[in-house]
């Protein structure tokens, strides 16, 4: 009870860090020093839930889909507070990427609670590597579609509340430096994937469909890298490139997993 107790302030911490980093667009005002403490103090608290379930269960947050999204929450979080912390231009876009997690957070409270079994193919240090590098690459697809979602949004004649960001071609590169650095943690990702799943079952890759979902993503990142840099494309269509990424990302993640029977198809 405790952890949850823990875990529900740290949603409530969030939500209140989104709604002042909202209402701070919609009023041009600059709590910035607030959302980042905020954005800081959830993080602790989500980070200290998570730890009593670990210590209580003797497994991380990735067996039962509530933990991998509560996991995914934690580290797509964190991910976006360095960046607010490191991008003061960019700050911003917090009130485009906070409600991304707000749905999110509502759709893990939302799940079973109730422990999984741990898969014996879990029991490998590629398992640690594999999730960290999947986490950095949707943490840095997530920066960049809130700088997309702005550039969008102007296109759309809605970002005028957006005045204090750079202009959208600004934004663009930005964007995509950050989908640069989501390509090399994405392509870490499937190396150590398959590594893994070669110690746990004897075969580097199956096509199943996680898998398969895996590389389609890998393949739409790609794509999108290659067509920004050598297509010379506008700022709206890089930026609807890299929803389609953050998409097809999504999907692999929390869609594969939702519909079949466990949380990683294959893992038992």
């Amino acid at each position: 009870m405790d952890e949850l107790k823990l875990l529900w302030i740290a949603l409530v911490v969030y939500v209140i860090t989104g709604c002042i980093a909202i209402f701070a667009v919609a009023l041009d005002k600059r709590p910035e020093r607030t959302v980042l403490g905020l954005l800081a103090t959830a993080l602790m608290l989500h980070t200290l839930a998570i730890g009593l379930r670990w210590e209580r269960l003797g497994h991380g947050p990735y067996v039962t889909m509530f933990e991998i999204l509560s996991s995914n929450i934690w580290s797509l979080s964190l991910v976006f507070a360095i960046a607010y912390w490191r991008m003061p231009k960019v700050r911003p876009i917090a009130a485009v990427v906070m409600p991304i997690l707000f749905m999110m957070m509502g759709w893990m409270m939302l799940m079973d609670k109730t422990p999984g079994p741990l898969p014996a193919t879990y029991h490998t240090i590629w398992l640690f590597i594999h999730i960290g590098f999947s986490k950095v690459f949707l943490g840095a697809v997530l920066v960049a579609v809130g700088m997309a979602t702005v550039i969008l949004l102007r296109e759309a004649g809605s970002g005028q509340r957006f005045v204090r960001l750079p202009e959208s071609s600004r934004l663009d590169e930005l964007a995509y430096r950050w989908m640069a650095l989501g390509l090399v943690f994405n392509s870490l990702m499937l190396i150590s994937g398959a590594i893994w799943a070669q110690d746990a079952w004897g075969r580097y890759w199956a096509w199943d469909p996680l898998e398969t979902w895996a590389f389609i993503t890998w393949l739409s990142l790609a794509i999108a890298m290659h067509a920004r840099f050598t297509l010379k494309l506008k700022p709206r269509t890089g930026a609807l490139m890299i929803l389609i990424v953050f998409v097809s990302a999504f999907f692999t993640f929390f869609g594969i997993p939702f519909v079949n029977d466990v949380p990683h198809k294959g893992a038992v």
